[in-house]
């Protein structure tokens, strides 16, 4: 799936790109090699395109944003994806995670909560000619039922717990990678791995995102 423009001019600004996310520590060849393939000025606003090669997050459509590229190649890395799973992403915004990992993984599935944001990024991805990713507009806390079991999920939006259902379709030995705590800023980056007796955590620093919407956003009682 999708591919560089022939002349493009972004290359280089590309490639010192990921020369600086592997200076940073993302050692998966496959990740980098994904995030130099992916034209990421395409999935950003016309006004910020000068900008897209930058390391930190871009103002998107709706309030939202487009990560920090070595965050995006970090959860990534924390997928531990070979090329042969299904993958949920959960908060799809910009499009531009669900293109990497379309390079990761043989099937991802992006759910999407903004019916403006959805509709944008169906165009961005098919124009960008990543196309076959599998889109769904709706509350992300539910999932993707109907495509479980999944071998990995990632949810790209700050949530104070685990959606159970996302726990429920994902395998045993799957991960779940997300930012975890209050948002914006009171977030960890975590990685659960699914196993017989529950989850396994593993966090991996303070991050910052927007919050997740939806069903998540009411407290346990509420349910």
């Amino acid at each position: 799936m999708g591919g560089r423009e022939v002349g493009d001019p972004y290359e280089d600004a590309r490639r010192a790109m990921v020369a600086l996310i592997e200076r940073y520590g993302v050692r998966d060849r496959r990740v980098l090699d994904a995030m130099l393939e992916v034209p990421r000025h395409l999935f950003v606003p016309e006004e910020q395109r000068r900008r897209a090669y930058e390391d930190h997050p871009l103002p998107i459509e709706c309030g939202q944003t487009i990560s920090q590229p070595y965050i995006v190649a970090l959860m990534s890395e924390l997928m531990e994806l070979r090329g042969g799973e299904r993958v949920l992403e959960v908060g799809t915004g910009s499009g531009y995670q669900a293109a990497v990992l379309s390079l990761l993984a043989a099937e991802v599935y992006g759910v999407e909560y903004r019916r403006e944001l959805f509709e944008r990024v169906k165009t961005r991805l098919a124009e960008a000619g990543y196309g076959d990713v599998h889109l769904r507009c709706g509350d992300g806390y539910w999932g993707w039922p109907e495509a479980a079991p999944f071998d990995a999920v990632m949810i790209t939006c700050g949530a104070p717990r685990v959606p159970e259902p996302l726990i429920e379709q994902l395998k045993t030995g799957g991960r779940i990678v997300l930012p975890l705590g209050r948002p914006p800023h009171s977030l960890s980056l975590v990685r659960f791995r699914k196993t017989s007796r529950g989850l396994v955590k593993d966090s991996r620093g303070a991050v910052s995102f927007v919050p997740m919407r939806g069903r998540v956003e009411r407290p346990p009682e509420e349910k």
